[in-house]
């Protein structure tokens, strides 16, 4: 697409791509039974783990994140025995949606829209019933919230047989996360969002202790069977056709992504999180997501002032920004700015100046 209408992304997913990652997709294919490929692949492994912050494996997926939900359920959860979700957005519902879908008995609790689990409503729930995966959702793309995943983790040290399922897809690489430290069994994540890659790639990071479990259920089904995985990421491999341009992008972006190093990245993220929180605030903004749980990579903004959302998304795509207008049942009520990936500080600056503009329109 010409550089005179391409519009930044502001938008929680897909985020914008640097081009000199886009460029990284057009390398010469090479076969996916190689040992240019094997090479390609235990590159990322390497890097991957890094991110993730764990001495396990990180399996690369040829799907969305959508797909990790139900190869984690399927590997980790028996047929005879109960998963627990925690839900308080539209992705967290979601995943819900998608044990049912697979048959298992799924349990939830439920918070409202904009809310924060408190670690002892799981301690809570884990005192009254057996549990074989705990679901969680680290920062729920739809309201902005981040959930205090190192305390939920906490709980289950004491519930070794639950094994700890998070959803870290606009998550990763934005917020803190640390996979080994805190007892994660599945991390599972996409690429279009704060990794800044192009959509069709998901990573999952996997404990042995969710491998012990996969080798007890007979049905695992197939292209998410982490016994499967295991077996060609022994060999540096997978199991079945690999997105090589995209793995080609990722291992230039992981480059990139430990260069800036985690620390400075999950501080860059704050940093924007609060310029732009300082701005609604200025501006008789509300905050939909309950405070001390805000989000590093997505705000969702209360519409107090009963702006019109689809104008300012107009408004704003003429100067060049692609934005959000909410999601789902908080479309409009809300909309969500994005401050994730490769965002800078001076770009940031730009997209408020311009929602600056438009708010002048409705003076």
């Amino acid at each position: 697409m010409p550089e005179s209408v391409h519009q930044r992304l502001v938008l929680p997913g897909p985020v914008e791509v640097r081009p000199e990652v886009l460029q990284a997709q057009t390398a010469w294919m090479i076969g996916h039974r190689t040992a240019a490929f094997e090479e390609l692949f235990a590159r990322l492994q390497r890097k991957l783990r890094q991110v993730f912050l764990t001495d396990s494996r990180v399996y690369v997926s040829g799907s969305s994140g959508s797909g990790l939900w139900e190869g984690a359920l399927r590997n980790s959860v028996r047929p005879d025995r109960k998963v627990l979700h925690l839900t308080g957005g539209a992705f967290s519902e979601r995943w819900a949606q998608v044990s049912r879908a697979n048959g298992l008995h799924a349990d939830v609790i439920a918070v409202d829209w904009g809310q924060a689990h408190d670690p002892q409503m799981v301690r809570d729930a884990l005192q009254r019933e057996r549990y074989d995966a705990l679901c969680v959702v680290h920062n729920e793309t739809s309201t902005g919230v981040t959930n205090p995943l190192h305390d939920i983790a906490g709980v289950l040290r004491d519930h070794e047989e639950t094994l700890l399922l998070v959803d870290t897809v606009s998550g990763l690489a934005g917020a803190e996360l640390r996979v080994d430290d805190w007892g994660i069994d599945v991390a599972l994540t996409s690429s279009q969002k704060a990794l800044a890659l192009p959509p069709g790639i998901a990573f999952g990071s996997v404990s042995d202790h969710v491998l012990e479990r996969a080798a007890t259920i007979e049905h695992r089904g197939y292209y998410f069977d982490f016994l499967e995985l295991e077996k060609s990421l022994l060999k540096n491999n997978t199991p079945t056709t690999p997105p090589v341009a995209l793995m080609f992008a990722a291992d230039l972006q992981l480059d990139d992504i430990l260069a800036e190093g985690l620390a400075a990245r999950w501080a860059r993220h704050l940093y924007m999180r609060d310029r732009v929180h300082n701005w609604m605030r200025a501006r008789d903004f509300g905050f939909f997501a309950q405070a001390g749980h805000r989000s590093p990579t997505v705000t969702a903004v209360e519409n107090t002032r009963g702006i019109d959302v689809g104008a300012m998304a107009e408004f704003m795509a003429g100067r060049g920004f692609a934005m959000d207008k909410g999601y789902g049942k908080i479309r409009g009520l809300t909309f969500r700015i994005a401050h994730m990936g490769d965002m800078q500080a001076e770009e940031l600056e730009e997209i408020l100046a311009g929602l600056e503009a438009f708010l002048e329109t409705q003076a």
